[in-house]
């Protein structure tokens, strides 16, 4: 609530205060007249509202505006000198001006009511600009003052959401706060700047729409001017200037400088005296003056190339004309200097180039295990990151081959430069050739025209990793030889070799040994990939690092499912411990990943009810051979294997050659019954 002192009883002021009267948020305290019969006073009287011929005696601190309706310098000049900081004054001018916008706008609102022509009539015969929209923001109404400023045609508009038509229009914001905005400052794309208010329509306590009412800046210069102190907005837009980075010059309806700010003479390496009131054309080393262009075409420019100052500085300028009053008054230039751009967008290339070589996700801190066998594989993958010799991977499917590849990239002198992964198991022989080593134009139907480049070739200066190695044909096993001796590729269909620089990561669950005896693999590939083997030992044989990876994994499986399982419990860890895990850690995440969906909501730790069925380690029958004996000739690891073939062997003859059966005397799974007989080469 506002409080209010009037003075001017006449016939102004009484118009003034009926308005006064007609408002919620204003209460009219006083009103003041020399004449004790003026109109003004009888009708505060009426109203049981004070009245003298003294305005002192009635002004309080409690008095939020004073209402000067009189009309005389002196009372104005009175009111200025005796009224206190924070209190209001409105001078007669302004007065007026505000009771006849709001006179206006009754006159307006009243004619809402009559017919539909009509209300457009006197709508568009307003200065004012008006925009209603409904409570959807369309636009229901644009008058003709509103597409004058706006530029925009009223039948382009109505029934169009009110920012397809204006984006920055506020009036849905109004219609969501429900409040009103008064005197906004708003921007249109045609470059008129309007002063607007903008109020929400109610119906029934209920928002229907918008209505905005806004004057071109122009028609209120003079109003602006008796409150603003034009000098100081001078030294603060000058200020402004001077402190921005751009290089900025303003020159006057002449042509020549009146200003420049810092960043222009560090740019242009001219000093103040050399421009300050010379021509437009004293910075120019090399084109013509944009300053003059845009003062004689009136229009601004954007992105025009010059060269400026003595040592003939590379720019790119853009100029705008200032108009006001619709006359020219100089113009305004920003010079961006090109070898800054140019920088930048080096900087930018070698940034995207380094993001995208990045491809390889993990590191050595990402393998968890604390066992000595798996401490064993990482020191061995570290000191083998840091040298340039060929890397083979052996291990059981699920082991974490992969997982390896990518920490040995990350942590050798390579990491910056690309990691190519190929699956050499599932691609065909001719696709892989193609896709390994890439083809010339018209190498085979469908080649790329200009041919394409081989995963070998983007590999360059980094590292490819060929997983399931033991599974490439002799044909390419042979090219791949080639590769590894030679350093050098050629395309499907070419005949240049290329040479390249190419760390290689092989990785392989086949026992290549055997495979050289069956003669499925190379003697002379497999002597240059086994240069730096390490072997991944199975899950099976670190059981000591399963509680550290049930917990690396329920962390991972927590944010994949968005549950909060922190642990499992004792019984269910000993019950892990126990099962062989012919899967391995790949396994493992099926078991806790089941274990978690079928949880209750809210459940923080898995039981051993949680997890699914697992069989327990296989207690395989006695050998045939009886008591098993220790061959010198043999490693661990090959007369293990052998004990398992016999195993296998004498379980699928007992069950008479069914399979399933021998899968479940076995306690395994037929997929890992399948597995251990394709291993052991049984038919």
């Amino acid at each position: 609530m506002k409080n209010v002192l009037l003075i001017g009883a006449g016939r102004g002021g009484t118009a003034l205060l009926h308005m006064l009267l007609e408002m919620e948020h204003i209460e009219v305290l006083a009103v003041v007249d020399i004449d004790p019969h003026a109109l003004g006073i009888e009708v505060a009287k009426k109203h049981q509202i004070k009245t003298s011929h003294n305005w002192l005696d009635h002004y309080t601190e409690e008095i939020d505006i004073v209402f000067e309706a009189t009309g005389r310098n002196d009372v104005l000049q009175s009111l200025r000198e005796h009224v206190k900081e924070g209190t209001t004054i409105v001078p007669s001018r302004i007065a007026r001006l505000f009771f006849t916008l709001l006179e206006e706008k009754d006159f307006l609102i009243q004619k809402l009511n009559q017919q539909s022509s009509i209300q457009e009539t006197i709508l568009n015969s307003t200065h004012d600009g008006m925009i209603a929209v409904n409570a959807k923001s369309q636009v229901l109404f644009f008058n003709q003052a509103a597409s004058k400023m706006s530029g925009i045609q009223s039948e382009d508009a109505i029934g169009v959401h009110i920012q397809e038509v204006l984006p920055s229009s506020g009036l849905p914001r109004v219609i969501k706060s429900k409040r009103e905005e008064h005197n906004r400052t708003q921007r249109f794309e045609n470059g008129t700047t309007i002063l607007t208010t903008r109020v929400p329509m109610f119906e029934e306590d209920r928002c229907i729409g918008g209505l905005a009412i806004f004057k071109d800046v122009t028609e209120i210069v003079e109003m602006a001017e008796q409150v603003t102190n034009l000098k100081s907005i001078q030294t603060m837009l000058e200020a402004i200037i001077h402190s921005s980075d751009d290089a900025i010059s303003v020159v006057d309806e002449h042509g020549n400088g009146i200003m420049i700010n810092p960043a222009y003479s560090r740019l242009t390496g001219l000093k103040k005296e050399e421009v300050i009131n010379q021509p437009a054309t004293a910075d120019i080393s090399e084109g013509e003056s944009m300053h003059l262009r845009v003062l004689e075409t009136r229009k601004a420019v954007r992105g025009v190339p010059l060269k400026v100052g003595p040592n003939k500085r590379d720019v790119i300028v853009n100029v705008a004309p200032v108009i006001v009053d619709g006359e020219i008054k100089g113009s305004v230039g920003v010079l961006h200097d090109v070898s800054e751009i140019k920088s930048l967008n080096r900087e930018l290339k070698r940034a995207k180039r380094l993001l995208e070589s990045l491809k390889a996700k993990y590191s050595f801190d990402e393998i968890v295990g604390s066992s000595s066998e798996m401490q064993v594989a990482i020191e061995q993958a570290k000191i083998a990151a840091s040298t340039p010799v060929t890397i083979l991977l052996r291990g059981e499917s699920g082991t974490g081959k992969e997982l390896f590849a990518h920490a040995i990239h990350n942590e050798s002198n390579r990491r910056s430069f690309p990691f190519i992964r190929v699956n050499c198991a599932a691609l065909s022989e001719t696709l892989l050739e193609s896709e390994l080593f890439g083809y010339e134009e018209g190498a085979f139907s469908g080649a790329r025209r200009g041919g394409k480049k081989g995963l070998f070739e983007d590999a360059e200066q980094g590292s490819i990793f060929l997983d399931e190695i033991g599974e490439l044909s002799s044909n390419m096993q042979a090219k791949l030889l080639r590769v590894l001796q030679e350093k050098e590729i050629v395309r499907v269909g070419g005949t240049k070799a290329i040479s390249i620089d190419v760390r290689v990561i092989a990785a392989t669950n086949v026992h290549l040994e055997r495979a050289i005896v069956k003669k499925e693999f190379r003697e002379d590939l497999y002597y240059r990939l086994n240069k730096m083997p390490i072997y991944i030992p199975p899950l099976r044989e670190r059981v000591n690092d399963l509680h550290q990876l049930t917990q690396h994994l329920l962390t991972k499986l927590n944010q994949d499912y968005g549950r909060y399982v922190h642990e499992l419990t004792n019984e269910a860890l000993h019950y892990l411990k126990a099962y062989h895990w012919p899967g391995n850690v790949r396994e493992l995440e099926n078991v806790l990943a089941r274990a978690m969906i079928y949880m209750e909501a809210g459940a923080t730790k898995i039981t051993k009810q949680h997890l699914p069925i697992l069989t327990e380690k296989v207690q395989a029958p006695s050998p045939p051979m009886g008591k098993l004996n220790v061959d010198e000739n043999k490693t661990l690891q090959e007369m293990m294997e052998e004990y398992e073939r016999n195993v296998l062997k004498q379980t699928i003859e007992q069950c008479g050659g069914n399979k399933t059966a021998a899968a479940k005397r076995l306690n395994i799974s037929i997929r890992s019954l399948y597995y251990k007989l394709d291993k052991a080469n049984i038919d």
